[in-house]
Order: C-alpha cells, then structure tokens, then sequence
C-alpha cells in the first residue's frame, strides 16, 4: 500500500444493502493485508451498518441515506459510517457493558466486538445533523 486509497459510498437504510456494501469493501482489499485482519474489518463494517440501520434508522424511511467511507493507508486502514440518528454517547455505553455479554443479553455484543477489532472507535455528532462512527485498525507496514 504505498499510496493512499480514499473511497466512500452511500446505500439506503435497508438491511438489504449490506451485500452491495461488503462487495464494494472488498474490492479495495490490500493484497499484503492478512486475510484474517480484513474479514474482521469486514465483520466490523456489517456491524457498523446494521447498527445504523436498526438502532439510528429504526424509525426512519429505507431512502434515508447511510454514507460509508474507507481511508486506506501504509499503516492505518479507517472506516467512517454515517448516520441521520439521534446519537448516543457510546464510550460511556461501553463502559457499562459487562466484560463478558450473555449470548441472549438483549444488545451490546455488536459494540463490544467492535472495540475489540478496532484500535479506535468513536461515534461522534457532526455539524450537518447526525452521527459519524469511525473505526480505525493499525496495520503493520508490508515487509519488503
């Protein structure tokens, strides 16, 4: 990865876009990226998305837009999602959370696992109304 790569794609608020969104991320797979880090990337955008849709968007039409972009660099690969919710104040969310969620706990798995895929989360409001989560994983330089 020796330049940068920065895309980004909007899809409607339906559970029904996440495979046009996985295809979409794998096309900008790094080739000297291990396999194993991009699918928890991978699993960390799904999860991202259909938070979006079924917490932030719950009550919101399909049309509402969710953008996605993907920053790739040397060493950092970033993920933002956007939403049009109300917000929450995640870390203070997380820090409630158990260490260890019961596999029939009502909610919370999908942001504890993010945490852990990630080097850095945070969901944050923007000026334009909305929420940004971003994602960011280190990655270790290619070898030459």
């Amino acid at each position: 990865m020796a330049t940068s790569t920065h895309v980004s794609l909007t899809l409607g608020s339906d559970l029904n876009q996440l495979e046009v969104l996985l295809e979409w991320f794998n096309r900008y797979r790094p080739p000297l990226l291990p396999l194993e880090e991009w699918l928890k990337l991978e699993l960390a955008l799904a999860e991202g998305f259909t938070n979006a849709v079924r917490h932030a968007h719950r009550d919101r039409p399909k049309e509402t837009p969710i953008r996605v972009e993907l920053s790739l660099a040397e060493t950092m690969i970033e993920l933002k999602i956007w939403d049009q919710g109300p917000g929450f104040d995640l870390l203070s969310h997380l820090r409630r959370l158990p260490a260890q969620i019961a596999v029939d706990a009502e909610g919370g798995r999908g942001l504890r696992l993010l945490a852990t895929i990630v080097d850095e989360l945070s969901y944050t409001p923007v000026d334009a109304g909305g929420n940004c989560l971003v994602l960011r994983k280190s990655v270790p330089p290619p070898i030459p």
